[in-house]
């Protein structure tokens, strides 16, 4: 294989517009050669040098393409996954991994078997927010944790969506959509829980996939985290909030980075993926002898990390950063945490 990557995308809706194609794009080693689009080509106007396919059986026939980047609805993820493996493609599929972990182990497996590349894009772990909570850490700037909530909240207490996230096939709902962000936040900043509790609902009239989660993990007898999302949080609450031995710290919004793509904006773009100083966290700590209260500037973001690491990772020159096990793992809790709901009470976490 030559130094240049030639990638396949498998669908330019949103996912494919907006969180995947520029990023592609953005990476010097990786070339965007073809998309999957089965009744328009659109990917054309904005990367005129793509070859737009209506098939995939043209990407997995065609010996150029050596990553292939599946974006289509979490209910195919695992029969595209698997088609691409067995083409001999390496792969990076959207979250959520797939809708058991079953189908994750024997995709995972699969990758293995044939020797190829499969990854999932939790790009959230490239949120600036996310990585200056994970330096706090790292630096020990509360102290020992001892409780943590991760929210995701809006205010959509009207079912309108037509949208297939709003099914009522698996691996639909906000659960699946933004739970397993969270989860795969706690996971890598923690590891893995002693038990779990969940309370996942269907709060909206009319609605069909689950609305509504408040799941806890529990880490051995002193530290907890909360991870939850609701349609009917009209007041901004705090996206991270952490208390340690030494203090808290306590951070509003959301990265920036979707919203400037959805504008039209672009990675490279002056000021891209830089959080405006009014949405920096706050932190009220004990630093050595000190007492220190302010605000920490959210580290300057780019989901582009996500694809300079898979293309290194190809071409041998660095460790995979998103491994299958863990987006499996994270699909996991998912599982246990519905199991814990439907049965009304704490499980061990046996991943």
């Amino acid at each position: 294989m030559s130094e240049k990557i030639r990638v396949g995308l498998i669908g330019y809706g949103f996912a494919g517009r907006i969180f995947h194609a520029p990023f592609v794009d953005a990476v010097e080693g990786l070339e965007l050669a073809a998309v999957v689009e089965r009744r328009s080509a659109h990917s054309k106007e904005k990367y005129p040098g793509v070859n737009v396919v209506n098939d995939v059986r043209h990407l997995y026939e065609d010996p150029s393409i050596d990553l292939i980047i599946v974006t289509t609805p979490s209910t195919d993820h695992y029969a595209f996954v698997k088609d691409a493996l067995l083409a001999g493609k390496h792969v990076v599929v959207e979250k959520p991994f797939t809708p058991t972990s079953e189908e994750a182990d024997e995709l995972i497996a699969l990758a293995k078997e044939q020797g190829k590349v499969l990854s999932v894009y939790h790009n959230r772990r490239y949120d600036g927010d996310y990585l200056t909570v994970q330096e706090l850490l790292r630096q020990g700037m509360i102290g020992e944790v001892r409780d943590c909530t991760f929210s995701w909240d809006g205010f959509d207490p009207v079912m309108r969506s037509t949208n297939w996230r709003e099914g009522a096939q698996p691996g639909t709902g906000v659960f699946y959509d933004l739970g397993v962000h969270l989860f795969d936040q706690a996971l890598t900043l923690f590891g893995i829980p002693d038990a779990i509790n969940g309370d996942v609902r269907v709060q909206r009239e009319g609605a069909e996939a689950h609305d509504f989660f408040d799941v806890t993990l529990f880490y051995g007898n002193q530290m907890k985290v909360r991870v939850k999302s609701s349609k009917f949080v009209r007041e901004a609450s705090p996206r991270y909030v952490l208390h340690g031995t030494e203090g808290s710290f306590v951070k509003y919004g959301t990265d920036p980075q979707e919203a400037a793509l959805i504008g039209g904006a672009m990675p490279g773009d002056r000021g891209f993926g830089i959080e405006p100083r009014e949405n920096w966290g706050k932190l009220n700590s004990s630093i050595g002898s000190m007492h220190v209260e302010g605000v920490v500037e959210t580290f300057h973001s780019s989901y582009k990390g996500y694809y300079d690491n898979i293309y290194k990772h190809i071409i041998g020159q660095a460790e995979l950063n998103v491994k299958p096990e863990e987006a499996r793992n994270a699909i996991r809790l998912i599982e246990l945490a519905l199991q814990s709901s439907e049965e009304g009470r704490t499980l061990p976490v046996k991943l």
